[in-house]
C-alpha cells in the first residue's frame, strides 16, 4: 500500500512539473551509489572506497557516502591492486621519485600506489592511465578528502 501511495505522489510531482526527471536522478543517486559500495567500505569511521567499475572514489564516513569523485586507475601492465589496505604515508606535494611527477595530496596505501590528484587526469580524461595509483582529477574534492583522511584510514580497491 506504502508503495503504491508513493508512486502515484512520484506521478502528480512529476505531472505538475514539481518534480523533473533531472531533479528525481539528483534525488536517486546516493541509493545508486550505495549500490556500487564494497561491504567493507561499510563500517565505523572513514573510508576511501574505490571501485575500479564505475571508475568512482567514494569517500564513506560511518558507512554513509559523503563525497563521490572520478576515479583512474593503473594501466594493463601497471594495475592498480585489489584489497582493503590502511593509508600509511600523507604527502601534500609529493614528486615520485620513480617518474619526478607531481602527485599532490598523496594518501599511500599499498607499496608506491596512492590516491592523488593527477594534472593528467584532469587534462586527458580516461584516455591515459597511472602507473598503479589511484588518480583523482578533481582538485578540490581530492584536496578536502586529504585533509580529512588520517593515517590508518581505510582504503577498500574493488571491481564492482
Amino acid at each position: 500500500m506504502k508503495k503504491r501511495i508513493a508512486g502515484l505522489m512520484l506521478s502528480i510531482l512529476l505531472a505538475t512539473g514539481l518534480l523533473t526527471a533531472l531533479s528525481l536522478t539528483e534525488l536517486m543517486a546516493p541509493t545508486a551509489a550505495a549500490a556500487t559500495i564494497a561491504s567493507g567500505c561499510k563500517i565505523h569511521g572513514r573510508v576511501l572506497c574505490i571501485n575500479k567499475t564505475t571508475r568512482k572514489l567514494y569517500y564513506m564516513q560511518d558507512g554513509r557516502v559523503v563525497m563521490t569523485t572520478d576515479a583512474r586507475f593503473g594501466c594493463a601492465r601497471t594495475p592498480t591492486r585489489n584489497g582493503t589496505f590502511r593509508v600509511y604515508r600523507k604527502s601534500r606535494h609529493w614528486v615520485s621519485t620513480i617518474y619526478h611527477t607531481a602527485m599532490p595530496f598523496s594518501m599511500f596505501f599499498s607499496g608506491g600506489q596512492a590516491v592523488h590528484y593527477s594534472s593528467d587526469f584532469a587534462r586527458r580524461g580516461y584516455a591515459g592511465c597511472s602507473h598503479g595509483c589511484v588518480n583523482i582529477r578533481n582538485w578540490s574534492k581530492i584536496a578536502w578528502m586529504y585533509d580529512h583522511i588520517r593515517v590508518g584510514d581505510r582504503v577498500v580497491v574493488f571491481r564492482g
